[in-house]
C-alpha cells in the first residue's frame, strides 16, 4: 500500500510536469523572450539601408569618387559583358522597365505614383555611361531602389553596356 501511494505521488508529479510543459510549448501561456523574431524590429527590403562606414572602400575597390563627377565606363562592351548584363537586367530591371527597356514591365501598370523610365528614350540616350551607373548604384529617391547592394561594380557596368545595346536596337 505504501508503494502504491508513492507511485501515485510520482505519477502525479510527472503528470503535473508534463502539463506545465505542454502549456508552454503550445503557447497556451505565452512568454515573450527578447530573442523572439516577432518582437524585434523588422525592415522591408532596401528600406533604410545602413550607411557605408566612413573611410571604407568596397572589396572590389572604389566604384567612383563622388567629387570627380560621373565615372568613366571601365568595362568593354564585349559579348561576355553584354550577355552578363542581359541576365542581370532580366533579373533586376525587367519587371519594371520591360524586356526592351520601354518602361512597360509586368509591374509597371501597378505603379500609380510614377512610371518606370523608358531606357530607350532620347533623354536616357544622351546620359553618359557614368550617369546610368550612378542611377543604378544609388537608385532614384522614391522611385527606384539602389542596386549597389545587389550588384557588384562590374555587374552594374555590364547592365549599363546592355542598356546601350537596347538603345541601339531601337
Amino acid at each position: 500500500m505504501r508503494l502504491f501511494k508513492q507511485l501515485v505521488v510520482v505519477f502525479a508529479g510527472l503528470g503535473l510536469l508534463v502539463t506545465v510543459l505542454v502549456i508552454f510549448s503550445y503557447d497556451i501561456i505565452k512568454l515573450d523572450w527578447v530573442s523572439f523574431m516577432e518582437i524585434q524590429e523588422s525592415y522591408r527590403p532596401m528600406e533604410h539601408p545602413l550607411a557605408v562606414p566612413a573611410q571604407s572602400i568596397p572589396i572590389e575597390g572604389p566604384a567612383y569618387i563622388s567629387s570627380l563627377g560621373s565615372p568613366l565606363n571601365p568595362v568593354e562592351a564585349d559579348q561576355t559583358s553584354i550577355t552578363r548584363g542581359a541576365e542581370l537586367f532580366n533579373i533586376n530591371c525587367k519587371m519594371c522597365h520591360g524586356e526592351q527597356g520601354k518602361g512597360n514591365g509586368s509591374i509597371a501598370p501597378f505603379l500609380v505614383d510614377f512610371k518606370p523610365a523608358d531606357l530607350t528614350s532620347d533623354v536616357i540616350k544622351t546620359k553618359s555611361d557614368g550617369s546610368l551607373f550612378l542611377t543604378i548604384s544609388n537608385g532614384v529617391d522614391g522611385r527606384m531602389p539602389a542596386l549597389n547592394e545587389n550588384l557588384t561594380v562590374r555587374e552594374r557596368w555590364d547592365v549599363v553596356n546592355y542598356i546601350r545595346i537596347l538603345q541601339a536596337a531601337q
